[in-house]
């Protein structure tokens, strides 16, 4: 990017940058005022095929000053963001894109998002603490979970919230949670957000992980009950899978023996891919199932709010 503002105005070229992290440089050929770009049939590294560059990116390709939108993690081969999110960009008619963002580490996502211009950035693990620190503004929720999932940048620099919480409630709008049991799989940052959710709505919440001192830890600072795994038997009502286990391409993988699952509801975070192998025991043995893709439109959708300026297209 910073040699393509050097180029003088008239000069013809084509800089690219291979790898996952070049991706934006096959999006956002106006930006960088190339001549062309391609698509290929992924036969090299960060390469995108042409349906999903013509469909997905296509205001990036179009605009020479796109505002840029950015999904930073590790890893992002599997997620579903930025279809989603430029879906809902292209149906609301705004001039801007969402791009993956593989970054190698925080401090190398905020360089860049500094270089190209980047407006908001949505933020996934392992960089959700380090999204907090950057901010000089942050909300209180985010302050209470410890971890900020979205990011927006103005004149005073960047703003942290976190709409984890939002997500993880959305599809559970209809559940009285009051004095339920529910055991949470999982100590990470996943599970802070799914306790904050859970004591707001007065649930009886457990966090169960394979390290107790971490479940533990966590139970102690945000005011839920420790033990480990798997929970015992007739424990919960509710049980969360705030773990990665089952996660895409490791789809067989599954946080507990299907003998555990014994309660009234499963709730899955993972959605790729929807039907987990946990959701799907879990249904065998008579469990009611949600699977994580409610969640991911249900904390998406208020970040499309912050970054746009307008109500979500939830139905794109």
């Amino acid at each position: 990017f910073a040699l393509a503002d050097r180029q003088p105005a008239g000069a013809r070229h084509v800089l690219i940058a291979m790898g996952q992290a070049g991706i934006a440089s096959r999006v956002l050929g106006g930006r960088l005022r190339n001549a062309w770009t391609y698509a290929g049939a992924l036969v090299a590294p960060g390469q995108l095929d042409l349906e999903r560059m013509r469909d997905e990116f296509a205001h990036g390709l179009a605009s020479s000053r796109p505002r840029p939108f950015r999904g930073g993690g590790r890893p992002r081969a599997h997620s579903l963001s930025p279809g989603m999110h430029n879906a809902a960009l292209r149906a609301a008619g705004a001039d801007a894109c969402y791009l993956p963002l593989a970054a190698a580490d925080f401090t190398d996502f905020a360089r860049f998002a500094e270089a190209v211009g980047i407006e908001g950035a949505s933020v996934t693990a392992p960089f959700k603490r380090e999204a907090l620190d950057l901010a000089r503004q942050r909300e209180d929720l985010a302050l209470r979970v410890g971890a900020a999932n979205t990011l927006s940048r103005g004149e005073d620099g960047w703003s942290a919230r976190n709409t984890d919480v939002a997500g993880f409630l959305a599809p559970l709008a209809s559940l009285e949670l009051g004095g339920r049991r529910v055991a949470v799989i999982g100590a990470g940052g996943a599970a802070r957000a799914v306790l904050v959710a859970l004591a707001s709505r007065g649930a009886r919440a457990t966090v169960h992980a394979r390290r107790p001192e971490a479940a533990a830890a966590l139970g102690a600072a945000l005011g839920a009950d420790a033990a480990g795994l798997p929970p015992p038997p007739g424990s919960w009502d509710v049980l969360v899978n705030a773990t990665s286990a089952g996660t895409w391409p490791d789809s067989e993988a599954t946080p507990l023996p299907a003998a555990c699952l014994d309660g009234d509801l499963v709730y899955d975070l993972v959605y790729n891919p929807p039907r987990t192998r946990l959701l799907r025991e879990a249904a065998d043995r008579g469990c009611r199932t949600i699977g994580g893709l409610g969640m991911l439109v249900g904390q998406a959708a208020p970040q499309f709010t912050w970054w746009v300026g307008r109500g979500a297209p939830v139905g794109a």
